[in-house]
């Protein structure tokens, strides 16, 4: 029983520290969209967020999660929580930068670690299901 929480705890440190290399990647993004185009809050967010959700499913489906699951399945679910993640934080988002006048980068910041908890239950308990250490890396790492 140890060994399997230790496991599942160095997982969620994997999915942390992937996270928030998309994290950077979102940031950057965001950042150089903002400051550099006259766009609203939105399309710089929707851009910054597909940029870092690719990275993030990459890294965390090979290294995290080490599943053979399905890539077009897998990428599926995945799309699937983000059209609903995607549209309530962009339209929050933007509420709250354009109309409240909140701070950008706070919102964007906000939305980022709403995504860090949600994101991990649902690859978890939904898109990687079932296929949890199946891959050859998962393999190589019992011998």
């Amino acid at each position: 029983m140890e060994t399997n929480k230790r496991r599942e705890m160095l997982r969620a440190v994997k999915f942390a520290v992937f996270s928030a290399s998309a994290g950077v990647i979102e940031a950057v993004v965001f950042a150089l969209l903002n400051e550099l185009t006259a766009w609203q809050y939105w399309p710089c967010y929707l851009i910054a967020l597909t940029a870092s959700v690719v990275w993030n499913f990459t890294l965390n489906r090979r290294y995290t999660f080490r599943s053979t699951a399905n890539v077009p399945r897998a990428m599926l679910l995945v799309a699937a929580f983000y059209c609903v993640f995607t549209p309530v934080t962009t339209i929050l988002g933007n509420y709250l930068a354009e109309t409240l006048d909140w701070n950008e980068y706070l919102v964007t910041a906000l939305n980022m670690a709403c995504n860090l908890v949600t994101e991990y239950f649902y690859d978890t308990y939904v898109v990687f299901r079932g296929s949890i250490d199946t891959n050859t890396v998962a393999q190589n790492a019992r011998k």
